[in-house]
């Protein structure tokens, strides 16, 4: 699997991304990692709320006329396959000997 890693958010946005939620209101998520594998490009946010559980959102970046949004992965095999790239790149296994 080649994974690259990129920068394109944050040289865009900066290390916080701030997004609305169901309730219409403004949640600032730190940007955790971005690469892209398969010629797509994906993003791992977390907020502060996420972090005291150890958990992550998983996003798509897409380009745009107006600059880079952030798409839900809504294809299970995707979001399984991205998940996996974060924890393999995140968490390395350390060789057992």
């Amino acid at each position: 699997m080649s994974v690259t890693p990129i920068d394109v958010l944050r040289n865009t946005y900066g290390d916080d991304i701030i997004l609305t939620d169901e309730q219409d209101e403004s949640v600032v998520f730190r940007l955790m990692m971005e690469f892209e594998y398969n010629a797509r490009k994906y993003a791992v946010l977390q907020s502060d709320e996420m972090q005291k559980d150890d958990e992550v959102e998983l996003f798509r970046i897409a380009h745009t006329d107006n600059g880079y949004e952030l798409e839900t992965i809504d294809d299970d095999d995707e979001w399984e396959t991205v998940s996996e790239l974060y924890d393999e790149i995140a968490f390395p296994m350390k060789d057992e000997l």
